[in-house]
């Protein structure tokens, strides 16, 4: 992670900027994790309560256009979580079917699919009983 534009921003004693700065460098490191972090907690909420998926709203919120723009694999992560938001667990597939992951991401996009598609037997069985 680049911090010289914090480093900078001291040295010029700067400290109007160094705010925005900090924010942009807990955004990067956020993103570093964002995909699989997102993924494992909508793995961890598909059978509790919308508290980590609550979270991870907010933090997209929070999330500067220009990474959403720069990272389309952290904009296609997010339509599975507004999916999920919305119970609309044939679309969750339906996102992850239509977007061509990157092999870093393949994985963990996998191991997601699997988990949710056997949690979702057990959510459809539960509708029928």
């Amino acid at each position: 992670m680049d911090t010289s534009p914090l480093n900078e921003a001291l040295a010029s004693k700067s400290y109007d900027k160094i705010a925005d700065i900090c924010d942009n460098l807990i955004l990067q490191a956020i993103l570093s994790l964002f995909i699989p972090a997102l993924l494992l907690s909508f793995s961890l909420d598909l059978r509790k309560k919308k508290t980590l998926i609550n979270s991870a709203r907010f933090l997209w919120k929070r999330m500067p256009a220009a990474i959403k723009e720069a990272r389309p694999e952290v904009v296609a992560v997010w339509r599975i979580g507004q999916k999920l938001w919305t119970r609309d667990y044939a679309g969750v597939h339906e996102a992850i079917r239509e977007f061509s992951w990157s092999p870093e991401v393949q994985p963990i996009v996998a191991s997601f699919a699997g988990k949710f598609l056997y949690l979702y037997r057990f959510i459809l069985i539960e509708r029928l009983v």
